[in-house]
């Protein structure tokens, strides 16, 4: 579908597609985007449609309320983001779950084995949600990749409240508790009851943490302060006035799992693949991270460590030193890494289209009339390919585009729509940032990776952009 669209909005900028009772209008031109994600931003709510599809599963967490819950929920959440604490524990975590997947890596590696590199990116980014969410490790990155109820039920969960949107009988499944709407009620019940476990633990270790300090009669100790998204959320809902229940902290800790594992897992998998395609691009990056490394190893006067890529010890020895020398504020010079990750998004957005509803009678700035009761959709994997919005190379992986005089230019949210734009833009894009650069430089530092023969990228029709067979790749490293 996502194709079919480039072809018809390549020809005209809106795309008009009549259904029974309503009609569905695709945009891509960035003037029509900014009207319906800024101008006329309150007329064009995620809908009670979508709420009620997704309610199972999101609940009334930030992505999928509208109005003053909406509202509410950013003010807190966008409080948090820019948080000092917030972000320096982040980085450690990424950090940490990158290196157990370049451990991972070196050992296939070193055993001419096989990988799914979407797989094992899946299993980092939600285990580094979960620690950065809720401040608990759930270990699906460990060596022997084991299995995980919660990992499972929550990508069951994820998959069957998306097929909703295209599948007309599941009101009836549900009521009849049948196919997969059984599954699914199976699946929210392990989610929850993993969910509301580490919500009762995180609240009691608070209290327990405050009786020690009151029987005390000190200064905290600081090393038992969680700077995860749970525990602040848990000490804002002791406002009385923030009327937070425990279903609204399972809300937003879900909303932000959601948001921040498959969206970054799928973006990596394609990076990944755009350097096996495009193998300069990966050469000059190396180039980057290698003269990043030497120039970080002389400002901190540190000796780099030698390492014999036949060696795993002092291989793996060296891979963790340069992980080190990867901070919030040194991964911000590497202007390559971010042009490369952006070029990606550009072409291969995690969301490939995204639905408003409408909800009075307009005209959109081409002069296009939408009619209360529809929905406009803007199409930023249309938009990426159009040669209107980027020039006549707009379908080539060319990360060059993204640099002025070797330094990194935004473009518009409104024409680069891969994290939203206007009020709702997203408010976890430097973290998704911090996260992909960490993962991304020691991956394309240390490793060379190599399509298996005869396997098929294609992406999966899903809400997210993943790929439907997994990104089967071998691996080598690199001196």
């Amino acid at each position: 579908m996502h194709d079919w669209l480039v072809k018809y909005l390549s020809k005209s900028r809106t795309v008009a597609v009549p259904m029974p009772f309503t009609t569905y209008t695709y945009i891509a031109d960035p003037a029509n985007v900014e009207h319906v994600l800024k101008t006329n931003f309150a007329n064009y709510p995620k809908g009670e449609v979508y709420h009620s599809y997704m309610e199972v599963l999101l609940g009334d967490g930030i992505f999928n309320v509208d109005g003053e819950l909406w509202r509410r929920q950013r003010k807190t959440a966008s409080f948090e983001f820019a948080s000092k604490n917030l972000r320096d524990f982040s980085t450690i975590v990424f950090r940490e779950y990158s290196l157990k997947l370049s451990a991972i890596l070196s050992e296939a590696s070193f055993h001419n084995r096989e990988v799914d590199m979407q797989d094992l990116l899946m299993r980092m980014t939600l285990d580094s949600i979960c620690k950065v969410g809720f401040g608990v490790e759930i270990g699906t990155l460990a060596p022997n990749l084991p299995e995980n109820c919660f990992a499972r039920a929550f990508d069951t969960a994820n998959i069957i409240v998306t097929l909703r949107f295209i599948d007309p009988l599941w009101k009836i499944k549900k009521f009849l508790n049948v196919g997969s709407e059984s599954l699914l009620d199976k699946s929210i019940k392990v989610i929850d009851d993993f969910t509301y476990s580490v919500i009762r633990t995180r609240k009691a270790e608070i209290d327990q943490a405050r009786k020690s300090h009151d029987d005390k009669a000190s200064h905290p100790d600081h090393s038992q302060i969680k700077h995860d998204i749970l525990s602040r959320f848990i000490e804002l809902g002791e406002n009385p006035e923030s009327n937070l229940t425990d279903k609204s902290l399972r809300d937003v800790v879900l909303n932000f799992v959601i948001a921040g594992r498959d969206t970054t897992a799928t973006t990596l998998s394609w990076a990944v693949y755009m350097m096996m395609a495009h193998a300069h691009v990966a050469d000059k990056l190396y180039s980057e991270l290698k003269t990043f490394e030497e120039d970080r190893a002389k400002e901190d006067k540190i000796s780099l460590l030698h390492y014999d890529i036949e060696d795993s010890k002092s291989f793996n020895q060296r891979v963790t030193q340069f992980a080190r020398l990867l901070t919030y504020d040194s991964l911000g010079r590497l202007h390559y890494l971010h042009a490369v990750i952006t070029e990606t998004l550009r072409l291969y957005p995690a969301v490939p289209q995204d639905p408003k509803g409408i909800l009075e009678d307009d005209v959109l700035p081409d002069g296009t009339r939408v009619k209360a009761g529809g929905m406009v959709t803007y199409v930023p994997y249309s938009m990426g390919r159009m040669e209107y919005n980027w020039g006549p190379d707009a379908t080539l992986f060319k990360p060059e585009r993204w640099l002025k005089e070797g330094f990194f230019q935004n473009a518009s949210p409104f024409k680069f729509t891969a994290f939203q734009a206007g009020p709702r833009i997203c408010l976890g894009k430097d973290s998704a940032y911090l996260q992909m650069k960490m993962a991304i430089a020691l991956l394309c530092r240390f490793f060379k990776f190599n399509l298996v023969q005869g396997h098929i990228v294609k992406y999966r029709m899903m809400t997210i952009l993943s790929m439907a067979n997994g990104l089967k790749v071998t691996v080598s490293r690199r001196s």
